[in-house]
């Protein structure tokens, strides 16, 4: 697993630490990890995140193609992990039950819980893939590093 990510995934760290080294405007690192991940990594078709805002899911900064603008917590694989609190790596979205297909490019998704500082759900970070299996638990645990690195950080 994560045979060929591993100094792609260190540099994003590096630079995304960099970036958001003493920021402390959510929106402002949203937007930095979601450029560094995009840029960095091969296979990141539509990388983002979506905020939670009055109990649902709006979406945040991203780059790629246009995405759904607002995902109830329990739909799709983004609500899947919003309301379980667990991140979702999904090989081929067209086998997970409820997938909303906001790009019918994407084949493969992966999506991680974001926390605060008290642990409070802000968010979910959003991967996509335009190829199947593309993620794996590699992308999982050097992700959920990076948000926990950079959201819940005091």
């Amino acid at each position: 697993m994560g045979l060929g990510k591993e100094l792609p995934y260190q540099r994003c760290r590096e630079r995304i630490t960099a970036l958001c080294e003493g920021e402390t405007d959510v929106i402002a690192k949203m937007a930095s990890v979601v450029a560094v991940l995009h840029d960095g990594m091969a296979g990141f078709y539509w990388t983002g995140f979506y905020r939670v805002v009055d109990g649902k899911l709006v979406i945040g900064p991203y780059q790629g193609t246009v995405g759904c603008l607002r995902i109830e917590f329990g739909r799709g694989v983004c609500g899947t992990a919003a309301e379980t609190g667990e991140t979702q790596v999904v090989p081929d979205v067209h086998a997970f039950p409820g997938h909303i297909a906001c790009d019918e490019k994407s084949r493969s998704e992966i999506v991680v819980p974001v926390r605060d500082a008290s642990g409070g759900l802000i968010a979910v970070l959003d991967i996509d893939s335009d190829a199947k299996g593309t993620f794996d638990e590699f992308d999982r645990e050097q992700l959920e590093v990076i948000v926990a690195e950079v959201f819940t950080a005091d």
